[in-house]
């Protein structure tokens, strides 16, 4: 039995008055890691607790997909399994859609323990006229800190019977809206939102960073000297 807290979920409510579901990545192979990384630790809780609790008040429903739901049962989410595991990142897109109760659905990777929920939330109001939103940093997408509507289901499944597998392949065919550094900047201006853990020294880069952000916190809520 796990020795981890089940995070609880928030007083059900709707975001901008339609449901809103927050699927969480967790299907992946974690070749570089060696093991499996939603739940190595970062401050004595598993990855995947830090994105949990940092994006739940957007969510009015949770999904964690894995392929080795024993292992997230203490989360006391609903848990989506892929039908072809280890099948990629695109299948487990679909995976994600089609376990969403929400017509709209925050897709976000187990290992990004800095996901920025005021960035979300941004995403969330421009999916009212798109069926992907996603930021684009350095020239490259960032799928998995992204929001896609279900409506994206029957592109992503031409997609791979085409035997394209690509997180991207399916764009064309889909009212594609992409925000620039230019617009997410101010809402993460240190761009730590898609910062992801692959290695032991991503872990330990992470270890700073998050002693960097409660150090910043500390500082924006002490009180003046006067």
């Amino acid at each position: 039995m796990s020795h981890y807290t089940n995070p609880g979920l928030p007083p059900a409510r709707r975001y901008n008055e339609t449901m809103v579901t927050l699927a969480v990545q967790a299907g992946g192979q974690s070749r570089r890691m060696g093991r499996d990384k939603g739940l190595v630790e970062l401050d004595g809780r598993p990855l995947i607790l830090h994105v949990l609790e940092r994006l739940l008040p957007l969510a009015d429903d949770v999904v964690v997909t894995t392929n080795a739901p024993e292992t997230y049962a203490f989360l006391g989410v609903r848990l989506a399994s892929d039908s072809i595991p280890g099948a990629g990142a695109l299948p487990g897109l679909a995976t994600a859609l089609e376990a969403a109760r929400g017509e709209r659905v925050l897709v976000v990777a187990c290992d990004m323990p800095f996901a920025s929920p005021r960035l979300m939330a941004h995403l969330l109001d421009l999916a009212e006229d798109s069926d992907v939103v996603i930021p684009r940093r350095r020239g490259e997408f960032e799928p998995l800190h992204a929001v896609y509507r279900r409506a994206c289901l029957p592109a992503i499944r031409a997609s791979l019977e085409a035997g394209q597998s690509r997180m991207i392949s399916f764009f064309p065919s889909v009212r594609l809206r992409t925000v620039e550094a230019e617009e997410w900047g101010p809402l993460d201006p240190s761009g730590h939102s898609f910062f992801n853990i692959n290695t032991p020294d991503d872990l330990r880069q992470a270890e700073a960073m998050l002693a960097e952000e409660r150090q910043a916190t500390a500082q924006e809520t002490k009180p003046d000297d006067a």
